[in-house]
C-alpha cells in the first residue's frame, strides 16, 4: 500500500469513525438529518460522491487528485446534484405510490411505511424505474456538462465560475457513449436495482445509501474505461 493509500484509509477512518464510536454523534446526525435533510444531502454527495471519483482516478491513473482534475469544483457540483436528487427523492416517493394506487395497487403508499414484502417491493421498484427513467438522464447529460466545463478550465475554482457554454458543449458530447454506456447500461443494470434498494431503506436514511453508491459508481465506471482502453 502507498503512502497515498495510507492517507486516505486515514481519512476516511477520520470521517466515519466518530459516527460508530459515539452515540452522541450519531444522535445528532440523525437529529440534524431529519430537520435539515436538504443541507445534508448537499454535504453527503459532495463527500461521498466525490470520494467515488478520486477513487476512480486512482484506478485509472494512480493518484487521488492531480491538476486539472478539479476536486473542489466536482465536490460543489456533486453538492447542488445531491439536493436535486433530495428533491426528486420526494417527489418520486410521493408520486409514484400515488400514480400505482390510481391504476388500481391498493394501500401502495401505506405499505412503505411496514415491514419488507413483496408488495413494498414492487413499489420500490416502480419508484426507482420511474426515477431513472425519468429525472436521471437529465441529471446524468448535466453532470456530463459540469464535467467537461471543470475540464476545459484546467479544474480550477475561478475557471468553474465562468459561465458555462451549455450549447457547445451539448454540441460536442459523445452521444454516443452517453447513450449506449451511460443510459442504456447504468441505468437498467446498474441504478434501478441500486435505488430499489434506497427506497427500501428508512427516509433518513436514503440520501446517505445514494450517495453512497456515487463511490461504488466511481469504481465501476474506472474498472470499465480500463477495460475499454486494452
Amino acid at each position: 500500500m502507498k503512502k497515498q493509500d495510507v492517507g486516505f484509509v486515514v481519512f476516511v477512518i477520520v470521517l466515519f469513525a466518530p459516527f460508530f464510536l459515539s452515540e452522541q454523534v450519531f444522535a445528532f446526525y440523525d437529529s440534524f438529518n431529519k430537520e435539515h435533510g436538504m443541507i445534508t444531502s448537499f454535504v453527503k454527495f459532495a463527500i461521498l460522491a466525490t470520494m467515488g471519483e478520486s477513487i476512480g482516478l486512482r484506478i485509472r491513473n494512480g493518484v487521488y487528485n492531480q491538476k486539472g482534475f478539479g476536486l473542489l469544483p466536482r465536490a460543489i457540483v456533486w453538492g447542488f446534484i445531491g439536493l436535486a436528487i433530495k428533491l426528486a427523492f420526494v417527489i418520486f416517493a410521493t408520486g409514484t405510490p400515488a400514480f400505482l394506487e390510481y391504476v388500481g395497487v391498493n394501500k401502495a403508499a401505506a405499505v412503505m411505511d411496514q415491514g419488507f414484502s413483496m408488495k413494498k417491493l414492487l413499489v420500490a421498484f416502480s419508484i426507482s424505474t420511474a426515477m431513472n427513467l425519468i429525472f436521471a438522464p437529465v441529471f446524468m447529460t448535466f453532470h456530463k456538462i459540469t464535467d467537461t466545463h471543470i475540464i476545459r478550465n484546467s479544474g480550477t475554482l475561478r475557471g468553474f465560475l465562468k459561465p458555462i457554454q451549455f450549447g457547445d458543449i451539448i454540441t460536442h458530447l459523445d452521444w454516443s457513449v452517453q447513450y449506449h454506456f451511460v443510459f442504456k447500461k447504468t441505468i437498467p443494470f446498474f441504478w434501478i436495482p441500486a435505488h430499489t434498494i434506497t427506497f427500501l431503506l428508512p427516509p433518513q436514511y436514503q440520501v446517505l445509501f445514494a450517495a453512497a453508491l456515487g463511490i461504488v459508481l466511481g469504481v465501476l465506471l474506472a474498472t470499465a474505461s480500463l477495460k475499454s482502453a486494452k
